[in-house]
């Protein structure tokens, strides 16, 4: 059997955004990851659907499995001739104990790649406003291991040499040994007034910031009972928090955001929590696909057959335009065949996906509800017309029966599906115990219910009750009525039924929550 490869690769702080490329190309093509939870759990959807997933990180209170126990689980799988990912937090040379992964799998003729990450030391302290060096006040920078006992820090480190070296210390794994820290940095000449930082959990929703000086630092940690992991930085630099500090003041920083929506439609809302500063954590729990069965596209076919008919064609979503157009384009349907046609839009995003193929919506209600459409419709549609409904097979049964009732002929056709699906997560029903989950988005009533079935899946007996200290938030009233009605307690639903609506609510109730 030929031999597989290894790709050993940093994660970077905790922010999934900051893989480097190479790293994420390595993921992409992985058939094995092997991963630690300081590896941002997020980034495990950038993998392969098939690919095998292995945990092998530590917790404070216990070793999931033995650093030599993990190098050799790398060498066994690429003998099975598998491309594994060995995913590490930070940068894997950095404490990574990378050489002795690379260190085996060069024993045993295993052909490995080392792909750099950006490293906490100096990636957590920029996201906390604190620059490494700066031109006045540090050239040079030293990184420092205080993981140790005291003895062991002492034989690893030269406090004398160390102490003055550079400019800026910046100390890994070091919470817990800060008042030695702190004590030896004095002993050996450096102020007890210099300035100190503890970041704890860098770039992830949790971060936290508590400053200080080599005197104080430690009773403020006690205080505070930070915990680990947190990067320390000793030095002048630390003043440049005060001007620096950028992503704290982001309208959104500190939420953990849960968005539900279909990976393929997931982007632009998770672009926007970015941006404002909040964390998205996508658990996609819905998949739109094209339907399958000989009936729905006989009737596609059928219906689309007739489209010199129509009076009206009603789109009511974004999903409904763009499978709409995949169907015209399958079966060879010029759109001019729709001449006699009206097009009616269903919120500006749907009417936006139509002016991308060349087509004005002749309608579009001031809600974007199918309720408003119907209002918008009273003077437009009568008795005798003919109106196309092509839409997902979720959709509320509410449109057409009351266009029927008006003598409106309606054709419904199901031009998608929605089916329930759920990424492997090891951690979201934890997450969501521990109150690290702020806010769950649905964008749809299906988001709702198949969420708690998915939660259900992953062994959480009560998913309504193990929501109710969580933050619901619901692009419109139809979404919320389904939310309440399953036992949740929507917080959050914006005017507008849109993405930016719910992203602009998603703001104000932070405000309103912080008192400004």
């Amino acid at each position: 059997m030929t031999k597989g490869k290894v790709y050993l690769v940093g994660a970077g702080p905790g922010d999934p955004k900051l893989i480097t490329v190479r790293g994420l190309e390595a993921l992409k093509r992985a058939e094995v990851v092997v991963f630690d939870r300081l590896a941002g759990p997020q980034l495990l959807n950038h993998a392969r659907p098939d690919a095998e997933h292995i945990y092998v990180g530590k917790l404070p209170d216990r070793h999931t499995m033995k650093q030599e126990e993990i190098n050799q689980l790398l060498v066994d799988l690429a003998l099975q001739g598998k491309t594994v990912v060995r995913l590490k937090g930070g940068d894997p040379t950095v404490f990574g104990r990378v050489g002795e992964e690379a260190g085996l799998l060069q024993k045993n003729g295993i052909i490995f790649e080392i792909i750099p990450g950006i490293t906490s030391a100096i990636a957590v302290p920029a996201y906390a406003g604190i620059p490494v060096t700066h031109r006045d006040w540090a050239s040079s920078f030293s990184v420092i291991t205080g993981h140790e006992s005291p003895d062991k820090l002492d034989h690893s480190i030269y406090w004398d040499k160390v102490t003055n070296a550079t400019g800026t210390l910046v100390f890994l794994m070091g919470v817990a040994k800060i008042g030695y820290i702190s004590e030896q940095l004095i002993k050996h000449g450096r102020s007890s007034d210099t300035p100190v930082a503890l970041v704890q959990w860098g770039s992830r929703a949790e971060q936290r910031t508590l400053v200080g000086t080599l005197e104080d630092i430690a009773d403020k940690v006690k205080a505070a009972n930070l915990k680990p992991p947190a990067v320390i930085v000793v030095g002048d630099v630390v003043r440049q928090r005060e001007t620096l500090s950028w992503i704290e003041k982001k309208p959104l920083f500190g939420q953990r955001i849960l968005v539900t929506r279909a990976r393929s439609q997931a982007s632009d809302l998770v672009s926007k929590i970015d941006e404002l500063g909040g964390e998205p954590y996508e658990f996609p729990i819905i998949e739109i696909k094209l339907p399958s069965s000989q009936d729905k596209l006989q009737a596609i076919e059928a219906a689309l057959g007739r489209a010199e008919e129509y009076d009206w064609v009603m789109l009511t979503s974004v999903n409904g335009v763009d499978y709409f157009f995949q169907w015209l384009d399958r079966y060879g349907v010029d759109i001019r065949r729709f001449h006699r046609a009206n097009f009616a839009a269903v919120g500006p995003k749907t009417a936006e996906a139509l002016a991308l193929r060349g087509i004005r919506a002749d309608l579009l209600p001031e809600s974007y509800h199918a309720e408003s459409l119907l209002e918008s419709l009273d003077s437009l549609i009568g008795s005798g017309e003919t109106a196309l409904l092509p839409r997902g097979d979720l959709a509320r049964a509410m449109l057409p029966q009351e266009l029927r009732e008006r003598g409106v002929q309606t054709v419904e056709i199901d031009i998608y599906e929605t089916a329930m699906t759920a990424p492997r997560d090891l951690w979201l029903p934890e997450m969501l115990a521990n109150g690290e989950i702020h806010v769950i988005t649905f964008t749809s009533s299906s988001t709702v219910i198949n969420l708690l079935e998915a939660l259900r899946q992953l062994g959480v007996t009560n998913p309504a009750e193990a929501l109710q200290n969580i933050e619901i938030a619901c692009i419109g009233p139809v979404t919320a009525k389904t939310a309440e009605d399953n036992g949740l307690k929507v917080t959050v639903v914006p005017d507008k039924a849109t993405i930016d609506g719910l992203v602009e609510a998603l703001v104000d109730r932070r405000r309103v929550l912080k008192g400004e």
